[in-house]
């Protein structure tokens, strides 16, 4: 039995929504100077650097994106650290100049239950004491379990709990989709033919 599967944004529909965000960033009087964008491992750090190159298109020369974008380890920070002690950390980069004074954005692929963020604001704060923090994500799928939102979203996909949300990046996977899998209904039970009925 396999999962039925719906394809509900594909690289151009992922592109365009980069670029928005970006745009959307700027329009809030942010300069690229002023920020860190700091993406969360594994495809908020691909993202993370597309979103940069986005902001430097609509901006060039203001900055160079090595001291704009960076990457932020949650791993120790996660609450459900000690049910998957197996998980293997990633490497926290902090571009030049750090995160004091100024805005970082964290970038996510999707935002669920909010938990994936709490732990990266602890770690945020194990790091230094940024102007203010926003976050940006490709998908919010809904169904938060705490008080977060995101400042920027490329797409709000309403889903229920049993469907999955998967974000394929050409970086991570090959290609860039973002897909919508849900399990295949089970099949009803055979039932068994009554007394003396030929099977």
């Amino acid at each position: 039995m396999t999962d039925e599967s719906r394809t509900v944004l594909g690289a151009e529909e992922i592109r365009r929504a980069l670029v928005r965000i970006a745009h959307e960033i700027l329009e809030t009087g942010a300069r690229p100077e002023d920020l860190v964008l700091l993406g969360i491992p594994h495809r908020g750090a691909p993202l993370a650097e597309r979103l940069g190159r986005a902001l430097l298109e609509a901006e060039p020369g203001a900055i160079d994106q090595a001291d704009l974008v960076g990457s932020l380890d949650i791993t120790m920070y996660r609450d459900d650290l000690r049910t998957n002690p197996t998980r293997q950390p990633h490497r926290t980069v902090i571009p030049a100049g750090g995160i004091d004074g100024r805005t970082v954005v964290l970038v996510d692929d999707v935002l669920y239950s909010g938990r994936t963020i709490r732990a990266a604001l602890d770690a945020l704060q194990a790091i230094g004491r940024p102007a203010a923090v926003r976050l940006a994500v490709l998908v919010d799928r809904g169904h938060r379990e705490l008080p977060i939102r995101a400042d920027h979203v490329g797409k709000n996909l309403p889903t229920s709990r049993d469907e999955r949300v998967h974000v394929s990046l050409a970086e991570t996977d090959g290609e860039d989709a973002v897909r919508i899998e849900r399990p295949a209904p089970a099949s009803a039970p055979e039932q068994a033919p009554a007394t003396g009925e030929a099977r």
